[in-house]
């Protein structure tokens, strides 16, 4: 089955107690991966790139699948999408403003969640859970929800001071992380943090930010059978062949008896996907 490779569809089961469904997208075709693990598979990047927003053919991707000119123009490549703090809208010098309303200035989550160990994040509402699942989280809860990415940024800093913003992917992959408490976390975050988060409400109205005191903690299961003791890294812009027996699956990555890969770092290219 030959295509473009695109981020992997994940799809959370109502019943949670289930593992995430995972398909693998090549162009328009899908192949359901769950059913696969503990089989053999092969992936041959055929050395042909496209651009995931304008589909030219490309020899080098740039943020996970653009080419330079979509890169440098749009806003989804700013580098305010990964330090949302930085925004500067309303400075006039937004590269997309009508994509900056659309998606930026909706309403945002900050949570904690427990991938490799307690993390501070934040995501769009209606990128819940997708954006747990594609970091490997094993539990989630969302502790605030505010009006726009900026301000849901300047809360990660302040709560960031005292968790990690930021997800192990090694480590990740290694186990399954430990159960963690993390309602008693985030009560003692928002005491920690309680001072500068005020600040933030008056700075932005009483509106702006709202405290999730009632959320439930989201448990997530990964189809996985056996985890590496050792992460072995695949890059298939060295070595455009990947194979081995399937053994699991868990944010955008393959875990192969052979190595991992990460899907998502080479969404836009060619891929070759077959079983041996």
């Amino acid at each position: 089955m030959l295509g473009y490779t695109k981020k992997m569809r994940a799809r959370l089961d109502l019943d949670t107690s289930k593992p995430v469904q995972y398909e693998l997208l090549l162009g328009e075709q899908l192949v359901e991966l769950n059913s696969l693990i503990g089989k053999p598979i092969k992936l041959t990047y055929t050395g042909k790139i496209a651009c995931i927003h304008c589909n030219k053919v490309i020899k080098k991707s740039f943020n996970q699948g653009y080419c330079y000119p979509c890169f440098i123009s749009l806003a989804q490549c700013d580098m305010c999408i990964m330090k949302p703090e930085t925004c500067h809208y309303d400075a006039g010098t937004c590269r997309e403003p009508a994509w900056g309303e659309e998606f930026c200035f909706k309403p945002h989550i900050v949570y904690l969640a427990n991938s490799s160990g307690i993390k501070v994040g934040i995501t769009r509402q209606t990128q819940i859970p997708t954006r747990w699942i594609d970091q490997g989280a094993v539990q989630a809860l969302p502790i605030f929800k505010v009006q726009s990415r900026y301000i849901s940024g300047l809360i990660e800093i302040i709560i960031a001071k005292h968790v990690s913003d930021k997800t192990s992917w090694q480590q990740m992959l290694k186990s399954k992380a430990e159960f963690v408490d993390l309602i008693s976390k985030r009560d003692e975050l928002v005491a920690v943090c309680a001072t500068e988060l005020a600040e933030i409400s008056q700075r932005f109205g009483m509106h702006a930010v709202e405290f999730l005191g009632n959320e439930s903690i989201l448990d997530i299961h990964f189809p996985v059978d056996t985890y590496p003791v050792k992460v072995k890294s695949f890059n298939l812009d060295k070595n455009p062949e990947v194979a081995g027996v399937l053994h699991g699956i868990k944010g955008q990555y393959l875990l192969l008896d052979t190595g991992v890969i990460n899907l998502r770092k080479y969404t836009g290219y060619e891929i070759d996907f077959s079983l041996l």
